[in-house]
């Protein structure tokens, strides 16, 4: 809140990131090592494939 000018446009700016954060923060104490990768490969690779990024091969 430090550099917002009010609580409604923090919100605003927060909200979308709310929808996200979840998708790459899976509840790792919930899950075993190998799903969590799993989890996370798969967020990784709808975040490339919806913003149109290459991998650096």
């Amino acid at each position: 809140m430090q550099r917002f000018k009010s609580p409604r446009q923090a919100q605003r700016f927060l909200s979308p990131h709310s929808m996200i954060y979840g998708h790459f923060r899976p509840q790792r104490h919930l899950m075993s090592a190998a799903q969590y990768q799993h989890a996370r490969a798969e967020a990784f690779g709808v975040s490339q494939q919806e913003t149109c990024a290459r991998s650096a091969v």
